[in-house]
């Protein structure tokens, strides 16, 4: 059997072409298991997992929790806000109490860049990375490329625009990672100062305006304003961002072809995007949300498989 080349998924950036391959092929199977009548397998019955979620989530929450009892795992969940951290527990001894309950694989979301990199090298336990800060969001940028990958039937050579709030944003960072190892181009657009300084040393070009960005693309990738990262006014306001930086239906019927919506939610309908074109046929934002399990079920299947042998 193929296996992944490590033994934590930390980040699209420690993982290598061959990796997504596998992952894809994995969750192409198990989308077939969660359409079924009975939609569980027994492959993880052995296998207990950890959910720890320092910051609130719903949809990655959930859609973990589900793609571990999909594969029969047993899970255990963890909210920090009623936890022994408010009394000041470091994060390696909250997670090694855990652990000596013989849990083998750790689920975290984390409001510091890198958490699930240092819990990595300190504690007996394979990490899944379900955000950490406004670093990456690995599993969500596998399954933003496996939908495109669904409607448009490959990734490679297609042309994806990020929009919007790049800055603050662990999706957009692990997007332009897993697109570009599988061969898309990626644009970024947004206001300059929601725009990284960074952003071109990663082989990403900006276009500031909208229309162009879409006109290029393929793919728009609507990403939200994430207002509770920013401590200073980025815009003059939510209404002057929607005019330049929104897409509604008028703007999307008004390009001389057509091009695939994504978003990560949660949707800020009428700001990022209209109610028209989040529920319109050009959307995929539904789809991301059933393919989240798929690809959920097949990176903890792959590196549970590792942990067993």
């Amino acid at each position: 059997m193929k296996e992944l080349s490590v033994n934590h998924l930390l980040g699209i950036k420690y993982l290598v072409k061959e990796d997504i391959d596998l992952i894809f092929e994995t969750a192409d199977h198990f989308k077939e298991v969660i359409n079924r009548p009975i939609k569980k397998v027994p492959s993880l019955r052995d296998i207990t997992i950890a959910n720890i979620f320092f910051e609130n989530s719903t949809r990655t929450k959930l859609s973990f929790e589900l793609a571990q009892k999909r594969l029969s795992a047993d899970v255990i969940s963890f909210s920090a806000a009623q936890s022994s951290v408010k009394k000041g527990e470091t994060l390696i001894d909250t997670v090694n109490n855990i652990l000596s309950m013989k849990v083998d694989m750790v689920v975290m979301r984390h409001a510091n860049p890198g958490a699930a990199y240092f819990l990595s090298q300190n504690v007996k336990a394979s990490i899944v990375n379900a955000g950490d800060g406004a670093h990456e969001h690995p599993t969500q940028a596998l399954l933003d490329s496996f939908s495109i990958r669904e409607r448009l039937g490959e990734v490679a050579g297609k042309k994806v625009v990020i929009v919007g709030d790049v800055l603050h944003s662990r999706v957009a960072l692990s997007n332009i990672y897993a697109l570009q190892m599988q061969g898309a181009e990626v644009k970024v657009c947004g206001p300059k100062t929601l725009i990284p300084k960074y952003i071109e040393s990663l082989g990403v070009s900006v276009e500031p305006n909208l229309r162009k960005a879409l006109e290029w693309c393929d793919v728009a990738n609507m990403l939200r304003v994430q207002n509770e990262r920013m401590d200073v006014n980025y815009f003059p306001s939510t209404r002057e961002y929607a005019q330049q930086y929104g897409v509604d239906k008028a703007l999307l019927d008004s390009l001389n072809k057509e091009i695939v919506i994504m978003h990560p939610g949660p949707i800020n309908r009428g700001v990022e995007i209209t109610s028209d074109v989040a529920d319109s046929q050009q959307s995929v934002i539904l789809d991301q949300v059933e393919n989240g399990v798929a690809i959920r079920m097949a990176v903890i299947y792959l590196l549970a498989s590792k942990i067993k042998q």
